[in-house]
Order: structure tokens, then sequence, then C-alpha cells
């Protein structure tokens, strides 16, 4: 009887050292769940532009200035052989920078109803390229008067005129400068006008 109960108290602290021995094992290591990590890149930067500013800006962008924010004037003239050359000069009267590029439309007006006067004025020579009008700028148009008592009075017709009906590029306004002074209200041989392109004064 007393071996029996040796027996089955051995047996139990067998046991309980195995349970002990079990729960002194290192644990298993947990399995980490995947895990997703964003990078942002840093957003690029450039440094301040310090580079002073250009005379006029490129144009891009810049809306053409119309008669309704234009004025025109004749300034003084260079006589020629038959002929004298005036600058067309376009003053931007807005709030606003536009621009005005190629040719306007110039010709002889006449009367209170301002009705034209013979053929408008013959472009010549080359197109330029755009002139900027910041505020209070300003362009020019070479406009040539052609002396039309030089033509044959039954095929010019000499009219008396008032002035110039001016079309900035582009537009379909126009603008009144005044230049009394005399047209052909029949086609001459010749213009009676001629107008360069716009550019920078």
């Amino acid at each position: 009887m007393h071996d029996v109960i040796v027996t089955r108290t051995w047996a139990v602290l067998g046991v309980a050292l195995g349970v002990l021995t079990a729960g002194c094992g290192a644990p298993a290591a947990p399995t980490a769940a995947p895990t997703t990590v964003t990078v942002t890149a840093p957003a690029t930067s450039r440094p301040a532009d310090t580079s002073p500013p250009t005379a006029e800006p490129t144009g891009a962008g810049t809306p053409r200035c119309t008669a309704a924010g234009l004025s025109a004037t004749l300034g003084q003239g260079d006589g020629a052989a038959g002929s004298v050359t005036r600058p067309l000069v376009f003053t931007n009267t807005g709030n606003h920078a536009c621009e005005l590029r190629g040719f306007p439309g110039v010709s002889y007006v006449a009367g209170d109803d301002g009705h034209q006067v013979g053929p408008a004025a013959q472009e010549t020579g080359e197109r330029a390229g755009a002139v900027v009008l910041r505020p209070g700028g300003q362009a020019v148009a070479l406009v040539q008067f052609v002396q039309v008592a030089n033509f044959d009075a039954t095929v010019c017709r000499p009219t008396p005129v008032r002035g110039l009906r001016v079309y900035p590029p582009g537009d379909t306004a126009s603008l009144f400068v005044p230049a009394a002074g005399t047209g052909c209200a029949g086609t001459p041989p010749g213009p009676q006008l001629t107008v360069r392109t716009v550019t920078a004064p």
C-alpha cells in the first residue's frame, strides 16, 4: 500500500513538472499583420524669381486693344515730294494693359454723317509683332498722305474732308481723328493714303 501511494505521488509530481516545464518554455512569436507604409514625396519648390522684370510682358494672355479703350491723334509730319508722312498715335486710355498688332484701317471721311471719301489707306511694309500698351502707353503707325492735286482731277474728284476714320487693328469699332484737307472721292491711279504696321514709339 505504501508503495502504491509513493508511486501515485511521483506520478502527480511528474505531471505537475511537465505542466510547469511547458509553461516556462519560450512563447511562440506572434505573427505580425502586414503593414503598408505610404511615403509622400516632399513637394518640390522653386526659388523666388529675383531677376528684374522685363520692360514689357510678352503679350501672352494680354487682351487686344479696342477703340473703347484708345484715343488716336496725328503727330507732326515729314514732307517728301508730293506727300506728307505723319505718325498716327494710339494711346491706351483704359486701366489695364492691352496689345496692338498689325495694320490699322484708315480712310478719309467728310460731312456731318462721316461718310468715307475714296479708297481706304493701302497697307505697306511688313506686319510687325504685338506692341503692349500699359495704361497711358502709346503705339504708332505711320500714315502717308499723298497730295491729291497730283492726280487727274476728273479721276480724283477732289473733295474736302474733315479727318480720318481709324479702326484699331482687328477691331470693328472706329475712332475719329480730325485732319481737315482734301481727298479723292474717285479712284485715283495710285493710293491717296498708305499706312504702316503698328510699332512702339
